[in-house]
């Protein structure tokens, strides 16, 4: 009995705004952290079926009908997650080089009025298990990136209002040599007077 070998393909789905609109960034809110915006939510109309569908036309526009022939019976979208713009696929192991090449390429969402996308393999692995652990380990990272941006905005929007407080100069010179004269007169105190 032969064993089919396959490997796991962990593919993002990122918005980098190539679209001419959101250049400008006019349809962004400013209050949303930027990493939550090049990591959005996809559309719930991408369904796994039209997934495989544009994966397939694209090898075919690359390698032609050997490499629809070659995948066409082994790539399985295995979990798809539209929260998290975040999907496994499983293809084997002889061709998952083909399909990686085709993600490269695609360019939009395999729906109609898709938005431009780029499609980013970040794991290959030979077991669904590795796949599903970096995926939850990446969406943690990204979870505690965006709270770290909304963060640091929450202070710059606290400067912007009450205006940056100026902690260097002189004051901060004077504050110093009170600490040091204070210090020395502490010393002559604690002495026991020999």
């Amino acid at each position: 009995m032969v064993r089919l070998k396959n490997r796991y393909l962990l593919v993002n789905i990122l918005y980098p705004g190539l679209d001419n609109k959101n250049v400008d960034n006019k349809n962004v809110d400013p209050k949303i952290p930027d990493v939550v915006v090049f990591n959005q939510p996809t559309t719930d109309s991408l369904t796994t079926h039209a997934l495989v569908k544009g994966i397939k036309t694209e090898v075919s526009n690359l390698f032609g009908d050997h490499g629809a022939g070659a995948i066409a019976e082994s790539i399985v979208v295995k979990y798809l997650s539209p929260a998290t713009s975040t999907f496994i696929l499983r293809v084997s192991r002889a061709q998952y080089r083909l399909v990686w090449a085709a993600l490269s390429f695609m360019t939009i969402l395999p729906i109609k009025n898709g938005k431009s996308c780029v499609f980013r393999v970040v794991r290959v692995s030979g077991t669904i298990r590795k796949a599903e652990e970096e995926a939850i380990q990446r969406a943690r990272q990204l979870i505690l990136k965006a709270r770290r941006e909304m963060a640091e905005q929450g202070d710059s929007t606290l400067d912007n209002m009450f205006g940056k407080a100026d902690y260097g100069g002189d004051s901060m010179k004077d504050t110093l040599m009170v600490d040091r004269e204070d210090s020395d007169e502490e010393d002559e105190d604690l002495s026991d007077g020999d």
